[in-house]
């Protein structure tokens, strides 16, 4: 790595700028930062960590431990989306890499992603096979989805055409981030990294996850929740109720063609059903007040603005329904966990 960093130091133009948005990262954000600095990786590259108003001494930690790295501190908590959008536009790099700052590249993660995106023409969105930080298992190369938008893990290590790869640990070139206009800063976190991959493939630009090298990811350490112990899903009140709203926000604004006047209507009746059955075989009111009334409640306020946006999204398309659809599987994802798990745990 000392190649990269002295190449940039000596006025090089950085190829890639890895960008990580750090909250409280007082326990990853360190090994975090090695595992970028310790790339097999010969061109320049910089280091941007956004901090957003840390209050665990996660940013002296970066700015005392690594002088490379482009520190920008937020006076304000501005959310994971915002984060991004300012380290990006900040990059120099005619690459970016979004890295989330409790993942751990492997040792040659960057090279693996940039010999991919020379291959593709430096275009598209490219994403690397998921490991659990505790276990090392293999949790995903990439995701498939249903016809909600629920993401299906991908394992099929022959598969190269996904429907989204985790914003964990994305690299697109930074002119196809700016062209998509990057993450929407009023989805505050999770679904970001889906609609930027949805609208890419509305555009008919391909996103792509690698089956060699990878990387290495705490899931669930920022939001809670969101994976199995012991066989049951676990996952928190605040990551079911983005995760159900930021969804629903990426099916009215990028699905397309006239199956989206049937899906979406079919989604929403099905979310409000899903709702209120949870809540009373739960015996639980927060499940659905907190959860899916909250959703609903959202998309409504905010119709007329996903009207407008849909209608400049759906005009950029260039690829057929038939095209985007074809990572969509029939079979609903969450019925298939339901009887693998059984009801997931609401913490």
């Amino acid at each position: 790595m000392d190649t990269a960093t002295d190449a940039l130091a000596k006025g090089e133009e950085p190829i890639c700028s890895v960008c990580i948005a750090n909250y409280n990262g007082r326990n990853v954000i360190e090994a975090c930062l090695d595992s970028v600095f310790r790339q097999d990786f010969s061109y320049p590259i910089e280091v941007i960590v956004h901090d957003d108003a840390s209050t665990d001494g996660s940013a002296d930690i970066v700015n005392d431990k690594f002088p490379n790295v482009q520190l920008i501190r937020s006076d304000s908590n501005v959310g994971f989306c915002v984060s991004n959008n300012r380290m990006v536009a900040a990059a120099k790099g005619r690459f970016v890499l979004l890295l989330n700052n409790d993942a751990d590249l492997h040792e040659d993660a960057l090279s693996s992603l940039y010999s991919c995106a020379v291959g593709e023409n430096g275009y598209g969105i490219i994403g690397l096979p998921q490991y659990d930080m505790q276990t090392s298992e293999l949790l995903d190369i990439g995701s498939l989805f249903d016809l909600f938008l629920n993401p299906i893990p991908n394992q099929n290590k022959s598969r190269r055409n996904v429907g989204m790869v985790m914003g964990a640990c994305m690299w697109l070139p930074k002119k196809l981030w700016d062209e998509l206009g990057g993450f929407p800063e009023w989805f505050e976190s999770l679904a970001e990294d889906m609609y930027l991959c949805c609208f890419a493939r509305l555009k008919g630009y391909p996103v792509i996850a690698l089956s060699e090298s990878g990387f290495n990811h705490w899931i669930g350490k920022s939001l809670g929740g969101g994976k199995i112990i012991q066989s049951t899903l676990q996952t928190t009140y605040r990551r079911r109720a983005l995760s159900e709203r930021n969804k629903s926000y990426v099916m009215l604004l990028c699905y397309p063609g006239h199956f989206a006047y049937v899906l979406i209507p079919l989604h929403l009746l099905l979310l409000t059903i899903e709702g209120i059955a949870l809540s009373a075989v739960k015996r639980n009111r927060h499940i659905w007040t907190d959860i899916y009334k909250s959703c609903l409640k959202a998309l409504w306020s905010r119709r007329r603005e996903l009207a407008r946006l849909r209608d400049e999204i759906q005009k950029k398309r260039t690829v057929s329904s038939r095209s985007f659809y074809s990572v969509h599987s029939i079979l609903p994802h969450k019925l298939t966990m339901l009887l693998r798990h059984g009801l997931p745990t609401l913490k």
